[in-house]
């Protein structure tokens, strides 16, 4: 159910103030990620699903985030961050050590019409993760997103990661009645550098079925199209159902002739006691 793999650690510190700067939440952190070489056998039978045991890396990532706070700023709010990495990669084709070079930069805001009937929400944000531009010149420059949730942030159907990514978010909410929100997300995927891979949810990159280094592809992997409608039921529980649609851009295309659009539905509900 839980299983370890006591060859990759992650260890760091985050500060957080909200009076360094007046209206904003300032936070700053250092994160380091160590894994040894044990790692890919850490593992004695066949790992847990979407587990693949990291190579060997050092990797310190430290970063500067801004967001605005409640309802400083009227209606507005805006969120920031910088990510910077260096330290060392193991590439096992290579069978040596690259240095990492890495950064990555998301920012977004949004206008909330608070005394408008339904309370609607409009934003829009944009994602950035580094790629790297050439896989044999001694440096790993795509970004190593730790350990993220990815649905949460580039779509719900789990197809991108936070690596070698732009990703282009504009967001809507509204709550047409006490209890239901209803939000609609669209999202268009570009490979920071066709010289990388397209990298999965769980952070591996996609080197099968037609995918692998594909530099001259068309750089557009495509759009993504989310709704999801959320009831609060008293304080006991929540029901949500959603709908996403995957439309194929050139990369995918380029890379799976044969591919075709994907769409995904789901219906969940959360109890708390």
């Amino acid at each position: 159910f839980n299983t370890v793999n006591d060859y990759d650690w992650l260890t760091g510190v985050y500060a957080s103030t909200k009076t360094l700067i007046p209206k904003q939440e300032t936070q700053l952190y250092f994160l380091a990620r160590n894994v040894s070489q044990k790692s890919p056998s850490a593992f004695s039978a066949t790992p847990p699903a979407l587990v693949t045991p990291a190579t060997a890396r050092d990797i310190y990532t430290i970063g500067l985030r801004f967001k605005s706070l409640p309802g400083q700023f009227g209606g507005w709010d805006y969120d920031a961050e910088l990510a910077g990495q260096f330290g060392n990669f193991y590439d096992a084709a290579l069978t040596n050590r690259l240095d990492q070079q890495a950064f990555a930069a998301p920012v977004g805001g949004g206008y909330t019409w608070k005394d408008a009937s339904w309370s609607p929400r409009a934003g829009l944000e944009y994602n950035y993760s580094s790629g790297d531009s050439n896989p044999s010149d001694g440096k790993h420059e795509t970004f190593d997103n730790l350990f993220p949730t990815n649905h949460k942030f580039y779509g719900f159907m789990d197809f991108v990661s936070w690596q070698n990514i732009h990703d282009v978010r504009f967001t809507t909410s509204a709550k047409p009645l006490k209890g239901l929100t209803l939000t609609a997300d669209y999202h268009l995927f570009w490979l920071a550098d066709t010289a990388d891979y397209f990298y999965g949810v769980s952070g591996a990159a996609r080197k099968t079925g037609g995918y692998g280094l594909k530099p001259a592809n068309d750089s557009f992997a495509g759009s993504e199209l989310d709704v999801v409608a959320s009831y609060q039921i008293k304080t006991f529980g929540l029901a949500q159902v959603g709908y996403g649609h995957f439309f194929r851009g050139g990369y995918v295309k380029d890379s799976l002739a044969a591919s075709k659009d994907a769409d995904w539905f789901y219906m969940q509900a959360v109890f708390n006691f």
